[in-house]
């Protein structure tokens, strides 16, 4: 069975750093996959708040919220405490009321990703926790990703 390469850093519109901690070594002496999917969560939520899509601190927010809806994960390399990490993030999907990220998992300096992984979020309604479509500035945001 053949598989495409991983996605190399130059793919990649936006990069958040990644510390690894001690306890993020399972008992084989390296991060496991589960640490991973933290990261991707953290990047992905770390850039909304930065892009001002997501206020985690006003006591009546307002706007969609993204559901994951789907998550999947390629690892090619180990990585393990006390590695410094960063991951690359891009839109590569965006639908009406839904994204899905590319997220590219690097040791700091390398242009080879140690994994990438997509992710997709589903906007909804805070209320009826139906599908919303993007606002328009929302839209641009995730253009500029893109």
């Amino acid at each position: 069975m053949s598989r495409e390469p991983l996605r190399e850093r130059a793919y990649y519109r936006a990069f958040v750093p990644v510390a690894t901690r001690w306890r993020d070594n399972d008992i084989y002496g390296h991060a496991n996959n589960v640490v991973y999917y933290s990261w991707f969560d953290t990047v992905v939520n770390t850039w909304l708040i930065e892009a001002g899509l997501l206020d985690l601190e006003s006591e009546a927010p307002t706007g969609p919220i993204g559901l994951v809806v789907e998550t999947g994960c390629r690892y090619a390399v180990s990585v393990q405490f006390p590695q410094k990490l960063e991951v690359g993030l891009r839109v590569a999907r965006l639908g009406s009321s839904s994204v899905t990220y590319h997220l590219g998992l690097f040791v700091a300096g390398e242009d080879a990703p140690a994994a990438e992984a997509h992710y997709t979020h589903v906007y909804v309604d805070r209320d009826s926790r139906r599908p919303t479509p993007l606002p328009e500035d929302w839209r641009t945001a995730f253009a500029a990703l893109s």
